[in-house]
């Protein structure tokens, strides 16, 4: 495994290098990087930005938003929080398999005397409490996991920043987000600055994965596609906001594996437009079944017969293919 050094704090060239390195690099190689973002609400891939920020806070504390190409919900990122990236070789066992990438940050963890554990769809937990969510993204034959670390973050601007539903607070019978986050710092026994924590989870990771550290350094082209990258997406309005299309139909649902929300436009019966948003943890992009419905009639028996060629775990992670036919048709 190879490790890039990224001393980047700007979460849109952060983010370009991430979707760089997985579509141009070397199949044979696997890359680890730890990265931090100055403060910033990183948007899931089919999250609807508008209905996820708390927008009036964002402009006032000059708090960049941005969208990833994985899956799951809304994040806010600051210095306090340490961000890990894996990129490797696509292996259908890999698929949702969060604990190939996640049991190596517990074994760091587990080196600095915190007792972490795995939990839900996708999380980290110390002392019942969040420290790291995760979500991945394919692209061919490789693959994306990223994941966040609360080292030291200012935890009340986290629920300052987002705009949280009623409905997946009640779900987890909580009364706040604050009440289910943490910071690490917190549960060390001796204090140490988030730079020095990053050497530590660094040099763990790497002695988990038994392989020699190896460094792979960006050339100047690579430098300047990341930042061409960066200036032709993500920092556009089309990507990080979008417009959602007009529509008649707008259905809303949670399950364990995640919300959906579709917005259909339905004329003459046939579907013309549809938009899929929502939290759930798939590693293909649902563009795809954006595109291909369209066209579709708006009936109960097509809907059926169209999901019969999608591979649904592909798309919604754990969600299943009558979990999701219900947000298209009720």
């Amino acid at each position: 495994m190879k490790y890039i050094s990224n001393n980047s704090n700007n979460p849109y060239y952060n983010l370009a290098l991430e979707e760089y390195i997985l579509k141009n690099n070397d199949i044979t190689d696997n890359y680890f990087i730890l990265w931090q973002n100055e403060p910033t609400i990183v948007v899931g891939k089919y999250q609807n930005t508008l209905g996820e920020i708390n927008q009036d806070y964002v402009k006032e504390n000059n708090i960049n938003v941005v969208r990833r190409i994985t899956g799951g919900g809304s994040v806010y990122h600051d210095l306090g929080n340490i961000n890990f990236s894996f990129i490797t070789k696509y292996d259908e066992g890999h698929l949702l398999n969060f604990k190939k990438f996640t049991i190596p940050v517990v074994y760091a963890l587990e080196k600095v005397k915190i007792k972490a554990e795995l939990s839900g769809r996708n999380d980290i937990l110390v002392g019942g409490k969040k420290i790291s969510g995760n979500s991945q993204h394919i692209y061919k034959d490789r693959m994306l996991h990223h994941g966040t670390l609360l080292f030291d973050s200012k935890l009340d601007n986290v629920v300052k920043a987002l705009h949280v539903e009623n409905d997946k607070i009640v779900s987890k019978g909580i009364k706040s987000i604050r009440s289910r986050v943490t910071n690490i710092k917190d549960y060390l026994n001796r204090d140490i600055t988030v730079e020095e924590f990053k050497k530590l989870l660094f040099q763990y990771i790497f002695e988990y994965d038994n392989s020699p550290i190896i460094e792979y350094k960006l050339s100047n082209n690579d430098i300047s596609e990341i930042e061409k990258l960066m200036r032709s997406k993500y920092t556009t309005w089309d990507w990080n906001y979008g417009e959602s299309p007009e529509c008649n139909y707008i259905n809303f649902k949670r399950f364990d594996g995640g919300k959906i929300e579709v917005s259909l436009n339905v004329i003459n019966g046939y579907i013309r437009d549809c938009k899929i948003c929502g939290d759930f943890l798939g590693t293909l992009d649902v563009c795809e079944i954006e595109k291909n419905i369209v066209g579709i009639r708006y009936e109960r028996d097509d809907i059926d017969n169209f999901f019969s060629f999608v591979d649904v775990r592909k798309y919604f992670g754990t969600i299943s293919m009558d979990q999701v036919k219900t947000c298209f048709i009720r």
